[in-house]
């Protein structure tokens, strides 16, 4: 199971929100690629990085930050946040991005994404399926779809995507525990390779995506408030 480190980005800095609350910011570094650098010291190989700036403005901001991290780093980026045309997505693969990540767009124009996941192939998209009270969410969690997340995930899985990142809203950033329920159902029920996001608490819920089956952990504020080090991060990847 991979272990992914979350950056999310406002203003160029590194920050974290409770439950995709733009008004909860809470600045952790004022250089992201600082950050990046250090994850990949203590062996981690994959970074998940949001553009807040662009998922608010519909539009990509922060290309220059993902650039300089894949400049500097060797870490494999998943990129999202703002990623609403083709413009967009060319930028963040030419800025580094390995894979990028959509979201809203995803919801609000299937057939353009079925377009993007033919053009660039299922290995290069990732579909992120935001939900609260398993109805999905977009534009930065601001606005509310009649979407449920099973049916979501399937309606994508019929036209080859193969990688889906799942965040619970209600759990992201509150270090209450990962939303293993809703995750065993969507690996239950849909053939794709599911990476669990929000409300990993403690080193403990790492082992548990991976017992349950998630082909991947992104890991936030866990890290940035000590709650699992970067040690036992290592710890895990080496022994996995």
């Amino acid at each position: 199971m991979k272990i992914i480190p979350a950056i999310d980005i406002i203003d160029g800095k590194c920050v974290r929100l409770s439950k995709g609350d733009y008004n909860t910011k809470k600045i952790y570094n004022e250089n992201p690629v600082e950050v990046a650098k250090e994850f990949e010291s203590f062996g981690v190989q994959f970074l998940h990085l949001v553009d807040l700036d662009g998922a608010k403005s519909k539009h990509i901001v922060n290309a220059k930050v993902l650039e300089k991290i894949s400049n500097e780093t060797s870490l494999k980026i998943d990129f999202g946040g703002g990623l609403k045309t083709e413009k967009d997505i060319e930028i963040a693969f030419n800025s580094g991005a390995k894979q990028i990540t959509i979201g809203s767009i995803a919801v609000q124009e299937p057939e353009f994404c079925y377009k993007i996941i033919e053009k660039y192939g299922s290995e290069k998209i990732i579909l992120g399926a935001d939900c609260e009270n398993r109805k999905i969410k977009t534009s930065g969690w601001l606005e509310e779809s009649t979407r449920d997340i099973i049916d979501f995930i399937l309606q994508y899985q019929d036209n080859n995507i193969k990688n889906v990142i799942c965040t619970d809203i209600s759990k992201d950033g509150m270090l209450e525990g990962a939303s293993t329920e809703l995750y065993q159902e969507i690996l239950e029920k849909t053939k794709i390779l599911l990476v669990a996001s929000g409300g990993i608490s403690c080193i403990e819920d790492v082992y548990t995506m991976k017992e349950i089956g998630c082909s991947g952990t992104i890991i936030g504020k866990a890290i940035y408030e000590n709650k699992i080090s970067l040690n036992q991060l290592q710890n895990f990847i080496e022994n996995a």
